[in-house]
């Protein structure tokens, strides 16, 4: 049986909060539920594929923002 502890660690651990809100957030603009027991075996490989792949675009945007010397609030 899969462990509800993920096996990736942050390089930074004081993001974890950060990473969470920004995994809300994303979810409930894709209309997807995020499982309150934590697991996601129960989520369609669909569902799992559009969080990741949004979070992903978000991140790289603002690393972007970053880079350039812009501010890092997108929304």
């Amino acid at each position: 049986m899969a462990s509800n502890k993920s096996s990736n660690q942050l390089v930074v651990p004081q993001a974890q909060q950060a990473l969470n809100q920004m995994k809300l957030e994303a979810a409930q603009e894709l209309g997807v539920q995020i499982p309150a027991d934590g697991y996601y075996g129960n989520v369609s490989t669909r569902d799992a594929g559009s969080l990741g792949g949004y979070i992903t675009k978000k991140l790289v945007q603002i690393a972007e923002q970053q880079l350039s010397g812009g501010s890092s609030n997108l929304r």
